[in-house]
């Protein structure tokens, strides 16, 4: 069963929380997910007065790491299914009644 957030301790919960209120960046041509804009961490450290911003910080820039490599790593899976699956539709050169001479 996946952990609530209430069982992280007070820095973690904060780091999501703050983590949760920065903008996602995607690439625009392959719609690739590459982590968070940052430009507004500094407002969001001040409005919710956080006391340790860099630990706050480090916590959620490993999070955004592991968050980019795991988008990563389904969107090739999805890329190699769509691969796989257009492979089964091309025709391995048998005999198709547009192929048979009357």
């Amino acid at each position: 069963m996946p952990l609530s957030i209430s069982e992280f301790p007070e820095e973690v919960q904060v780091a999501f929380f703050v983590f949760s209120l920065l903008p996602d960046h995607w690439e625009g041509m392959s719609g690739s997910y590459m982590g968070k804009y940052w430009d507004g961490i500094d407002y969001y450290f001040k409005v919710y007065e956080v006391e340790e911003p860099k630990t706050i910080l480090y916590l959620m820039k490993l999070y955004e790491s592991k968050l980019v490599g795991y988008r990563a790593t389904k969107a090739e899976e999805r890329r190699k299914a769509e691969e796989r699956k257009a492979r089964s539709k091309v025709p391995s050169g048998g005999k198709f009644t547009h192929n048979i001479q009357t």
